[in-house]
């Protein structure tokens, strides 16, 4: 057999994984290596194969159409490799979890040592995202979304409901303790986060509430940031029970109407009939913690 003449395969994976992601920094957070390194490999990959791939400012670079050819090429090749190789070997790569920002803050990676005493050759790395993804695209394993309680329908994933979700008002101490009553939320300064805008309207509905326009709306962009926003006093704002069971255990926030259950739950979401073992233990255990997370008194 005739000896192949490739180039750097180091270079043609940093080329494929920046064609997937579209971003030096992402494809440098993938193969664990710096964004300067990425753009060393592709630079050395044109010249070696005399063809311009990327064009564009530097800061904004695309593919050219040979690059794009290229991209998608590898991208079918190393599928490939990957489905070639025995499962001990692919079960070095760590399992990704795509996973809402707060909710991995808050009750997910406080739990992962668990996980880690049942299963310690699984290798787990977590990613924030509370949008659209692609199992193969994007790289992931599992994906951690809410869902309209009993809506496990999906194309193209399996989907297991693990946890409900409740909420209920909650804000600092020092605004508890001058009382809370409908008449109270409606003269508080009233926070927002940009994750769930129809929060206050669904725990109206939920819990039989109709309340009068605020008269002060302040809008964040995260759950924990307008969290940490109500523990500073800034106003009221409706905390899921899960991302606010440590912070109401510790004094720093009150809840003194109570929680209610929400339209939504926490479900996880693997590739449908191609789920890797890694991904069905994953999800086996977030249904157990689901079910051993105690609901609010």
């Amino acid at each position: 057999m005739a000896r192949r003449s490739l180039p750097s395969l180091n270079a043609l994976r940093a080329f494929e994984a920046f064609g997937r992601h579209g971003r030096m920094t992402l494809a440098a957070d993938e193969l664990c290596v710096t964004h300067g390194a990425v753009s060393r490999q592709i630079r050395q990959l044109e010249e070696d194969l005399g063809a311009p791939l990327t064009e564009g400012p530097r800061n904004r670079l695309r593919l050219t159409e040979a690059g794009l050819r290229l991209a998608q090429d590898l991208t079918r090749a190393l599928d490939m490799v990957d489905d070639a190789l025995p499962r001990r070997a692919r079960s070095t790569r760590p399992l990704t979890v795509s996973c809402l920002g707060t909710l991995a803050m808050k009750w997910l990676i406080p739990r992962l040592p668990a996980f880690h005493a049942l299963h310690p050759e699984i290798a787990v790395r977590i990613e924030e995202s509370n949008g659209a993804f692609d199992f193969r695209e994007d790289g992931i394993d599992l994906a951690i979304r809410m869902r309209t309680t009993g809506d496990t329908v999906s194309d193209d994933a399996e989907v297991s409901f693990f946890m409900p979700h409740y909420h209920g008002p909650v804000l600092s101490p020092e605004l508890a303790a001058q009382g809370v009553d409908v008449a109270a939320l409606e003269r508080l300064p009233r926070l927002h986060t940009a994750t769930y805008e129809p929060a206050w309207r669904e725990w109206e509905a939920m819990a039989g509430v109709s309340l009068r326009p605020a008269r002060i709306d302040r809008e964040f962009d995260h759950y924990f940031y307008m969290l940490e926003a109500a523990v500073a006093g800034l106003g009221v704002a409706i905390g899921p029970w899960t991302f606010v069971q440590g912070d109401l255990a510790s004094g720093r926030l009150k809840a003194p109407l109570g929680f209610v259950a929400g339209r939504a739950g926490f479900v996880a979401l693997v590739p449908k009939g191609g789920a890797s073992a890694h991904a069905g233990l994953f999800r086996d255990w977030l249904i157990a913690e689901g079910n051993n997370t105690p609901p609010p008194s």
